[in-house]
Order: C-alpha cells, then structure tokens, then sequence
C-alpha cells in the first residue's frame, strides 16, 4: 500500500508552531513592490494565521491535525469547554 505523503509545496510556504497553529506570510510580497502603494506593501510583512475554513484542506494536505488562530483562542480561554468539543 502507498505511503501518506505530505504536500512539499504547500510546507515550503507555511509554519506549523508548536501549538499546531499554522503561519504563513501574504503572497504577492517578494518582488515588483515599486507599483504597490506603500500601506500595501507594510501589510505584506506582517506573519499572518490560517482561518477556520482552509484548516480542513491543510489538515488533508499535510495530513495532520491542525489548529486555526480561532480555535486555539478558544482552547486557551477554556480548556475544559474545549475538551468537552473535541470529544
């Protein structure tokens, strides 16, 4: 039977920190910023977290569980409630 394998394009482009959050930074950042206005170009250097809704496609993609920035905050706020939803 073939292995799991995880999608090398899409680990070349996230983090995945210790909590299972994942982090990415904006596309459209590297290069050909001299016709972006310069609020646009400060906003691409900023780190940003995955959302709820692309969290089930990186979880198939990487096949692993994984935690939005939403999740962990209610996580962290009530350990016990969340407990009590993962099961």
């Amino acid at each position: 039977m073939p292995k799991q394998k995880t999608h090398k394009g899409l680990t070349k482009r996230i983090k995945v920190t210790k909590t299972g959050k994942v982090r990415f930074f904006s596309p459209n950042s590297r290069h050909l910023k001299s016709n972006k206005r310069g609020v646009t170009v400060q906003t691409y250097r900023k780190g940003r977290f995955a959302r709820d809704g692309d969290m089930k496609m990186y979880g198939k993609l990487l096949n692993r569980g994984l935690l939005s920035q939403q999740q962990h905050a209610v996580r962290k706020e009530s350990p016990a409630a969340a407990a009590a939803s993962a099961d």
